[in-house]
């Protein structure tokens, strides 16, 4: 009886009179933000342990329902529930204090690794650590595609829509934006026409709540600044996007397009409005256009990226400061190159996560619409399921720059197919991979168990002659 009536009180969604005073509210996020490792899966459990089961601020739908919501958005879904929940509890000053915070231990750590690396990244100790990275972070990113793909895959339908989504990308190098834009219009339209491929709409763990539920979570117990109407959303909504894209105008008009500044502004612009499905998501697209097309890393040098940003706190999309650090270092017109790295490094960093609060201040009092919404939830239901034939393919490009030394490109008959060349394939980071991948699958070791134990593997390796 006595459990019954705790799970009663934990489903129940917090009176506004419950939550904490805003220094409390700090405080707290200051101490997630600190152990914020572990990817968006990670940060997560995380803000569930300490939001809802140790400091019970929050019932249990309600900070379902909010996941939910933040899984319906382009960006990183664990710091946009940071802000959602920060701006529940205490207004606007509340979100971005959350949202802050939680990017602030990452941003401090991609940035001081950046500097290493482009400083001493020859150096045979930081070479041999990112040597041991790789293998892991390759591992990761397949379990990924095997995490998701269980989530998203539900029927013949949605395996179908993922392997069209693979064959595009990884064979025709069709742009992410328009996969993205055709899955989520093909999914809307089956949606509307009540497919049965495409009902029960909904995906992630909030998606087991049910739309019903999320209608329970929100009644009449949340804080009249959370509920639709008035002009102090818009308000704020707009200020946010001032913020956002002036910066990106101003460089436009300063310098035009051709100078690294812009570029970094108007490319991570850009992809800030696409990166459905989280970081894992987009980063093969970021990978090749930031190798491909504007030149501002090698092929593996964004495996040490993602590196950097498994080991840290933070959002895994925070891999993209070391993107832009790279590229303004490496072209810094009349700035030092250190100078234009961290420049670069921040600016990337504020385009990228600028557009979060605007989505969560501007949406987030309308969740009930979105959620009832039958070809929104169908169209989200397609683009996850879009969204893993594209982590497929970032797996196998990670996986060819790390096992080969060079990699070619297959062009005819409207392919462009990365092809490696087999003369320079690396027996030990193949073998390096494979017991990563063993650890990970069959080990079922954790995360930073299986990134440690590789960084030490590569460093040694590389010590003794055997690395990259």
């Amino acid at each position: 009886m006595t459990e019954t009536l705790r799970t009663a009180r934990d489903e129940d969604a917090a009176p506004a009179g419950r939550f904490p005073s805003f220094s409390e509210g700090v405080r707290t996020w200051a101490r997630i933000a600190a152990l914020s490792f572990g990817g968006p899966a990670g940060q997560i459990a995380v803000m569930h342990r300490i939001l809802v089961e140790e400091k019970r601020w929050l019932g249990e739908k309600r900070f379902l329902h909010a996941l939910n919501f933040c899984m319906l958005l382009p960006g990183p879904e664990a710091q946009q529930l940071a802000v959602y929940i920060g701006w529940l509890m205490h207004r606007t000053a509340g979100g971005i204090v959350a949202g802050v915070l939680f990017v602030l231990p990452g941003l401090v750590a991609i940035m001081a690794l950046s500097v290493i690396y482009a400083l001493y990244g020859n150096v045979g100790f930081v070479q041999g650590l990112f040597f041991g990275l790789k293998a892991a972070v390759l591992a990761i990113v397949f379990e990924a595609v095997l995490r998701i793909g269980r989530r998203a895959l539900r029927n013949a339908t949605m395996v179908s829509l993922a392997a069209a989504s693979f064959i595009a990308i990884f064979v025709f190098a069709v742009p992410f934006p328009l996969i993205i834009a055709a899955a989520g219009l093909i999914g809307y339209i089956g949606g509307l026409r009540r497919v049965a491929a495409f009902s029960g709409g909904g995906h992630g763990p909030a998606a087991k709540a049910g739309v019903d539920d999320a209608r329970t979570v929100l009644g009449e117990t949340i804080p009249a600044h959370a509920r639709p109407g008035g002009t102090r959303a818009l308000t704020v909504a707009g200020v946010l996007l001032v913020l956002w894209l002036a910066p990106t105008a101003a460089l436009l008009a300063a310098f035009g397009t051709g100078n690294v500044f812009a570029d970094i502004a108007v490319f991570f612009s850009q992809m800030a409005v696409v990166t459905f499905g989280g970081a894992y998501a987009v980063l093969a697209y970021v990978a090749q256009e930031a190798v491909g097309t504007y030149g501002w890393l090698a092929p593996g040098e964004m495996l040490d990226g993602l590196g950097m940003a498994e080991t840290t706190p933070g959002p895994l999309i925070m891999v993209t400061q070391f993107v832009g650090f790279m590229g303004a270092f490496r072209d810094p017109g009349t700035l030092s190159p250190l100078t234009a790295g961290i420049l670069g490094g921040l600016l990337t960093t504020w385009v990228t996560f600028s557009p979060c609060f605007l989505w969560i201040f501007l949406g987030a009092p309308y969740v009930e619409r979105l959620r009832d919404n039958r070809g929104l939830a169908a169209a989200l239901s397609a683009i996850t399921a879009a969204v893993v034939g594209v982590i497929l393919n970032l797996a196998m490009w990670f996986a060819l720059h790390v096992v080969f030394g060079e990699v070619g490109t297959f062009e005819r008959f409207g392919m462009k197919l990365a092809v490696p060349e087999l003369e320079s394939a690396r027996p030990v980071a193949a073998a390096l991979s494979v017991l990563a991948v063993l650890a990970v699958f069959r080990l079922r070791w954790g995360m930073m168990t299986v990134l440690g134990l590789s960084a030490v593997a590569g460093v040694v390796l590389q010590l003794a002659g055997l690395g990259v």
